[in-house]
């Protein structure tokens, strides 16, 4: 991250104060990501770190497609490398990053699939060509050539042409209910505004400043 002086570079960069933050770390999360909008180009991605179940870890970039009062969603193949990992080892983190107001946020927590209902009217309304390649895309599995997934990519449209193209039994979205969420804000000389939200046992959550 830059040591550069926000006035300079970064006008929107300003401090985060504990007392500023709502209770409830999903509600300022999105008033985060509702501040970003004018500033991001593609505000849903986020960096999506999945784990095997002796600890090696992988990352990617996923969108973010799903938020409510208790969990963060994103859609995929169930048997992708992150698929895979996260039916060994249902947890995970997620890294949503804003350069241009200087801000980050880390969310962890336990995943699960979402209902079938959610992936089915999810996946109804992509782009068609998503849908197709979700059928023809055996995702991380080896490819000998391009020339081999465009070949599937023409059978499965000439498959379905001229009807609807349905969700495939191994595609569908995951929910991560957080257990763990902090926002980190940056500030002059990294000093930088980190406040932690952590789930209370006896409900709710709690707030803690952590030094930079």
């Amino acid at each position: 991250m830059s040591d550069a002086v926000p006035s300079a570079r970064h006008p929107l960069w300003e401090p985060l104060h504990l007392s500023q933050c709502d209770p409830d770390p999903v509600v300022q999360f999105r008033r985060w990501f509702d501040e970003a909008a004018p500033v991001m180009a593609e505000r849903e991605a986020i960096a999506l770190v999945t784990a095997t179940p002796d600890g090696r870890p992988s990352a990617r970039m996923v969108l973010l497609r799903h938020v409510d009062d208790d969990s963060f969603g994103w859609y995929t193949n169930y048997e992708s490398r992150k698929g895979v990992e996260l039916a060994a080892n249902p947890v995970a983190a997620l890294l949503w990053y804003c350069e241009a107001r200087g801000r980050q946020v880390r969310i962890e927590g336990d995943v699960a699939l979402a209902p079938p209902a959610a992936s089915d009217a999810y996946f109804a309304q992509r782009p068609r060509g998503s849908r197709l390649g979700a059928h023809a895309s055996h995702q991380s599995a080896p490819l000998a050539s391009r020339d081999e997934l465009d070949a599937r990519v023409a059978e499965v449209t000439r498959a379905f042409e001229g009807r609807e193209v349905p969700r495939p039994p191994y595609w569908g979205g995951y929910r991560l209910t957080p257990t763990r969420v902090e926002f980190w804000q940056h500030r002059e000389s990294r000093l930088h505004d980190r406040i932690l939200y952590e789930r209370d046992p006896a409900g709710g959550w709690r707030r803690t400043r952590l030094a930079p």
